[in-house]
């Protein structure tokens, strides 16, 4: 069950201290998505993430994958 506070998916994804580079972090997602067998949310990812600012891909990246 997805609470607030709880991600989309199961997927846990390595952020704090790599390249914090908007390209770079949707790249990473994405094929982490794609490694936890959640191709099918990738556009889905890529279409919000990028509807907005640098705060909101953050916010966007949390609301899919557990990130660390």
């Amino acid at each position: 069950m997805v609470t607030a506070t709880s991600p989309l998916t199961d997927v846990h994804v390595k952020l704090i201290g790599e390249d914090g580079n908007a390209f770079a972090l949707m790249g990473t997602v994405s094929k982490a998505l794609k490694r936890g067998g959640h191709k099918d949310l990738v556009d889905k990812f890529f279409d919000e993430a990028t509807s907005g600012d640098y705060n909101h891909l953050i916010q966007t990246c949390k609301k899919y994958v557990h990130v660390h």
